[in-house]
């Protein structure tokens, strides 16, 4: 079995050399397992939870990792032990937390046990009160893949690396690794209709190929993870007006949460809508962009928007037709919610910067706004593939009443190459993002 590379792999490695519990988040089918496993030496413990026999062991019985803990050899190095879909059995924190104090009070750091708990649903943690282990863990989430995991989409002749030193024109991303086995190179028309799971680059169908197998893959996920998984963790009582709420809250991915407005369409009440939403990001399959606050516009919304986290996933749970014709149909708003996708993984990744969006209720809009260090990067995003100073339009505005905190403005396109559309905007191609 091939492995491809991840982009918080080295990230993943380094931090798990701390002698900390090691705790993984992220939706199925994002990669989790592979990751931990082609990190992690060959001779580690490992649990698969999701495996019913190695499941009911723990859930008769939590204190038996204690015992199985106690039976092992004595070893001058460190030993790891994994336990996959923890979540299933949450009550093995305490048992993971008794063992951890232990180790600390009589062995040292070099020899400590590293402990890696791999969930896909923080909700049904919270709900059983589940012990996460502060001040002694490490959070790790992993999402969908990023453009820096595909093989890079650059034009023959073109020397991208040598021209800018980087495979990005944003300055904050300048410094992200390149990888040795990347996964093979996707156009942006076929991400934007499919999605970013690995599974989806994987059985990315071969030129001639006369059945794409993707379209059922994410069928299958939608309806027996998305809907069945959380009806089963939720217990919901009102399914029928939840599917319509799952329904919607796909279509309306990427604008400004009209909570009233939902409720009134699935029937439900506001507060229900919100938990709702709630449950999507506790699932992983869903994030916040909270409006960017350093505005000193009175009119300047305060909404946050609302992302699926994979395009793939949202176009399924929406209910379109996994076709080309689905992104013709609205490209400009399936690209801005591919870029905002793009950036909250990448971001979420470097830990380091913010990731909002700035608009008036005048109509004044940035699309997206990163903020490092007091320096902010605003984007706009068009599916054009020739920017003109009219689509910086906005940019400029925004530059001019934030001229002290931010330099230089970007719009993110289908341009074949950068382009400057002022002195203080680029409009770079996506692939170059």
């Amino acid at each position: 079995m091939h492995i491809y590379d991840r982009l918080y792999k080295d990230s993943f490695s380094r931090k798990l050399s701390h002698p900390f519990v090691h705790i993984m988040f992220g939706a199925r089918q994002t990669g989790k397992s592979t990751l931990i496993r082609s990190v992690i030496p060959t001779q580690s413990i490992i649990f698969d939870l999701s495996d019913p026999s190695q499941r009911l062991q723990f859930v008769v019985n939590p204190g038996r990792l204690i015992d199985i803990y106690r039976a092992l050899p004595a070893s001058e190095s460190p030993r790891y032990i994994f336990l996959d879909e923890v979540q299933n059995v949450p009550e093995l924190f305490d048992a993971v937390q008794f063992l951890y104090d232990e180790e600390k009070r009589n062995l040292p750091d070099e020899r400590r046990t590293r402990f890696i708990l791999c969930g896909s649903s923080a909700r049904r943690l919270r709900r059983t009160g589940t012990n996460l282990l502060p001040g002694r863990s490490i959070l790790h989430h992993l999402y969908p893949l990023t453009s820096i995991e595909y093989e890079p989409f650059i034009p023959p002749g073109f020397p991208v690396e040598t021209l800018y030193g980087s495979r990005s024109l944003v300055p904050i991303f300048k410094d992200e690794p390149r990888l040795v086995s990347p996964f093979p190179k996707r156009t942006l028309e076929d991400r934007i209709i499919f999605g970013d799971l690995p599974a989806m680059a994987i059985s990315y169908p071969k030129r001639g190929a006369n059945a794409d197998p993707r379209r059922e893959l994410l069928r299958s996920y939608v309806s027996a993870y998305i809907e069945e998984e959380l009806h089963r963790e939720t217990q919901i009582r009102e399914w029928g007006p939840f599917l319509r709420f799952l329904s919607l809250a796909a279509a309306e991915s990427g604008g400004i949460v009209n909570f009233a407005s939902i409720a009134k369409e699935s029937g439900l009440s506001a507060p229900t809508v919100k938990a709702h939403y709630q449950l999507l990001e506790d699932m992983f399959l869903g994030f916040m962009v909270p409006a960017f606050s350093g505005s000193s516009r009175k009119t300047a919304l305060s909404t946050p928007r609302f992302f699926f986290i994979d395009l793939g996933l949202r176009n399924t749970a929406a209910g379109l037709s996994l076709t080309p014709d689905t992104l013709l149909a609205n490209p400009g708003p399936l690209f801005e919610q591919w870029v905002g996708i793009e950036l909250y993984k990448r971001l979420s990744y470097r830990g380091d910067a913010q990731l909002s969006y700035f608009r008036t209720a005048g109509g004044a809009e940035v699309d997206f706004i990163i903020e490092q260090s007091g320096i902010l990067y605003p984007i706009e995003v068009k599916w054009t593939e020739n920017p003109t100073a009219k689509d910086a339009r906005h940019l400029e505005t925004f530059l001019q009443d934030h001229r002290d905190r931010t330099p230089h403005g970007y719009i993110v396109c289908r341009a074949a190459y950068p382009l400057a559309v002022s002195n203080t905007v680029t409009a770079i191609p996506w692939w170059l993002l």
